[in-house]
């Protein structure tokens, strides 16, 4: 397990949230997955919101205390790259999307419990997370 800092923290978010955010826009324009479609433009649009969230916590947060190093955070764990959508039936696109939400979410649940001496980054960890527990209900409700 590697010792991280807050920016390498949100720096992973970041990224992870784009990969998943190509993985939602190619299964909205599959044809295999048209039933969904709209679920995963959706999905895909929070993906840009916490990507957004990412930024502007980074940007808030800039204190002296960014690089003191927090422990216990193995992002590897978390660095599962999306299957490709365009290659999936709408079954497969739906497991591979709850397995991404599931993933998120333990990210953030992770993240903010590593960086709760930083308040304010904790927070953005946790409205990340909650956006996607919401993303995984919907697709639990499918």
């Amino acid at each position: 397990m590697s010792t991280v800092n807050f920016g390498t923290i949100f720096n992973f978010a970041e990224e992870m949230e784009g990969l998943d955010r190509e993985f939602y826009v190619a299964a909205a324009d599959n044809p295999a997955c048209a039933t969904y479609g709209e679920l995963f433009a959706s999905l895909a649009a929070n993906c840009k919101k916490n990507i957004a969230n990412a930024q502007r916590t980074r940007r808030e947060c800039v204190t002296e205390m960014i690089l003191e190093p927090i422990s216990g955070l193995d992002l590897a764990s978390f660095a599962q790259a999306p299957a490709d959508a365009k290659t999936l039936d709408a079954a497969g696109a739906l497991a591979e999307a709850q397995r991404l939400e599931e993933r998120a979410g333990q990210f953030y649940a992770s993240a903010a419990q590593r960086i709760k001496a930083l308040p304010e980054g904790a927070q953005g960890l946790k409205t990340s997370g909650k956006l996607r527990a919401r993303n995984l209900k919907a697709l639990e409700a499918v």
